[in-house]
């Protein structure tokens, strides 16, 4: 293995190659510029290809195309790119299109702060696209090395339910420096827990399956499979067709090969002091998690019963980490609080929901203690004017 003092976006770079991304294209946006760059100059050495495009829109029209091509591809962009997304990510979902899409968040809205960290696109990664009728996917690392690990996985998952699957980091990842180690060899990736899945051409003629079944290849045109692929609703045979019959049955595979598969990624989760029925849970994902544990570890030695979960995968969102009646503080980089509400809503009736937000700043360890203590206290929490909103 070999180790380097790197940013997140390099970490990124080296896991796409890893799991065998050989096309990408992207317009430069802060905080992923600097991946743009690294694939330019790795992806050529590899034998892949590199495109700039016009914008974020044609970007991921360009994965498109190289997907159905037979190539496993990547973009990347940041908030105001990824909404530039909306319609090529409704293809890629309809069409059943394997790629994988990182957005470095950044303070919002529309261009708001290129150089600091925001998580207000959580619920743009579930709905990324015009119409619903589908599922998605979307890992949450909160480091430069799991930037690494998730972009392997997103790869993994994306060629196994043959759809996009989306990277959601932030500036401070993307943008950091941390130690890095790099795998050189096959061994050493299984060694780091790292799973690949080849890429396969789906012969027909069932393109599109009324099934919830992983694990069948994706639509490539040429190679004599004689495939069709449209954006409208199609037949098993990938034929257009306007019956809303044949539409039920489409929407039922984009949204229960995901539902009724989540054994695959539900185990992306951590917590941290959970064993012993914690009376205050901590949820974050991301860059805050890591003040959060940090925070949750020194309230545990003042005798705080105190404890952590960290989401990885956030969508579909897992309701199953929430069964507990107990307090709950969510902590995340948005005011109009995001994560909150679907903590709020996958709790047990009555549970008492906090919320902890800023913009653009992580939250410090005493300000976490300090509301942490708070709660358990059933003292109210307040905004502390411009500066923190905190419910």
């Amino acid at each position: 293995m070999k180790r380097f003092l790197e940013t997140g976006n390099f970490a990124i770079t080296e896991g796409a190659i890893l799991a065998g991304c050989r096309f990408f294209a992207g317009y430069p946006i802060t905080p992923a510029t600097e991946l743009a760059e690294a694939m330019s100059l790795r992806l050529p050495l590899e034998g892949g290809f590199y495109l700039q495009a016009e914008d974020e829109c044609a970007a991921m029209h360009l994965c498109i195309g190289a997907s159905l091509g037979g190539f496993k591809v990547m973009t990347a962009t940041s908030g105001p790119g990824f909404i530039l997304y909306a319609d090529p990510y409704g293809w890629a979902l309809g069409c059943e299109t394997p790629m994988v899409v990182l957005n470095s968040g950044r303070v919002g809205p529309v261009s708001g702060i290129t150089g600091a960290p925001g998580q207000g696109e959580f619920y743009l990664m579930r709905y990324p696209t015009q119409g619903g009728n589908f599922e998605t996917i979307c890992l949450a690392p909160n480091s430069a090395q799991e930037c690494m690990a998730m972009t392997v996985e997103a790869f993994y998952l994306a060629e196994r339910f043959r759809m996009p699957v989306s990277v959601l980091a932030d500036q401070l990842i993307t943008d950091g420096f941390e130690d890095i180690t790099v795998p050189e060899n096959n061994d050493e990736m299984a060694e780091m827990g790292f799973r690949v899945w080849p890429r396969e051409i789906c012969q027909g003629p069932a393109f599109y399956p009324t099934t919830d079944a992983l694990d069948i290849p994706p639509v490539v045109l040429g190679h004599n499979t004689g495939a069709l692929c449209s954006d409208w609703t199609p037949t098993e045979e990938g034929y257009d067709i306007e019956e809303v019959e044949a539409h039920h049955k489409h929407a039922y595979r984009l949204i229960y090969k995901v539902r009724n598969n989540r054994d695959q990624f539900n185990h992306l989760f951590e917590k941290k002091f959970m064993d012993d029925d914690p009376d205050l849970v901590v949820v974050s994902f991301g860059t805050p998690s890591r003040v959060v544990n940090t925070a949750v570890g020194k309230a545990r030695s003042m005798g705080l019963k105190v404890g952590a979960l960290r989401l990885i995968n956030l969508w579909p969102f897992p309701d199953e980490h929430f069964t507990r009646k107990a307090k709950y503080l969510a902590v995340e980089l948005t005011w109009d609080g995001q994560l909150v509400r679907e903590v709020q809503r996958a709790v047990p009736k009555d549970a008492d929901v906090h919320f902890l937000g800023s913009c653009g700043d992580l939250p410090t360890q005493a300000g976490l203690i300090e509301a942490f203590e708070k709660i358990l206290k059933n003292e109210p929490l307040s905004r502390k004017g411009w500066e923190l909103e905190e419910w």
